[in-house]
């Protein structure tokens, strides 16, 4: 099985998209070294974690995390850039399982009743084929073995893209651009709201105000990355 898995790999050669190495046979997305040494931030299990206190004074969210921590150049940015930008799906499922059963393990997630994405625009989605946080989302869905819900929270207008605005242009940018279809399905519910990469935190902050406006909600935050801390 071995030889013939080495001769595959010559064919159809299987690289890490984190650092680009040479997956094992029993590798898949992550070698194991990436697996070791990408920067966890382990916020779930801390709930006064510097990500949750960027959102402190601004919205109310009972608990934030990210597995990740972003920095330019480095591996998490490379292997989110596969993910988002090349198409490769396959990362999105896998991260979102993982960090699925790390939640599950926590205190303050265990109790989550529905995961909810960042939506895109029905334009923008058309246009890359998929929405990043929806694959990520339907992930951690599956190992919390909770829905995911992707009618409820609804973009409806294309924003222009976040890269190079100020905290309070971002803000400006996504204030309004979210709204809710049905606020009876997700009455009294806790809500896992989900996200690729978080920075400023804009963006978040217009969805949960908006899930704000169902009745006696509890919202959570987890993404795959952040750039605080």
């Amino acid at each position: 099985m071995s030889l013939f898995y080495d001769f595959l790999c010559l064919i159809y050669p299987r690289f890490c998209y984190a650092c680009n190495a040479s997956l094992s046979q029993h590798e898949d997305v992550l070698c194991a070294i990436c697996q070791f040494h990408l920067p966890k931030t382990n916020y779930h299990l801390d709930d006064d974690n510097p990500l949750a206190k960027n959102f402190w004074g601004r919205v109310p969210i009972a608990h934030v995390a990210a597995l990740y921590h972003f920095k330019k150049g480095g591996n998490v940015q490379n292997l989110i850039h596969q993910f988002k930008y090349n198409g490769k799906t396959e990362i999105g499922t896998y991260i979102g399982e993982s960090y699925g059963k790390d939640l599950l393990q926590s205190a303050f997630f265990k109790d989550v009743e529905v995961v909810i994405p960042v939506p895109l625009h029905k334009r923008k989605k058309r246009k890359r084929g998929f929405n990043q946080s929806e694959i990520f989302a339907k992930g951690l869905s599956t190992a919390m073995r909770i829905p995911c819900d992707t009618k409820t929270l609804v973009r409806t207008t294309a924003s222009k893209t976040q890269t190079k605005k100020s905290r309070f242009k971002r803000w400006e940018n996504v204030k309004e651009i979210f709204a809710i279809t049905d606020t009876a399905s997700l009455k009294g519910k806790h809500i896992l709201l989900v996200d690729d990469v978080i920075t400023t935190g804009a963006t978040i902050e217009a969805c949960v105000n908006q899930l704000l406006t169902i009745s006696d909600v509890k919202i959570s935050v987890a993404a795959m990355a952040c750039t605080t801390g």
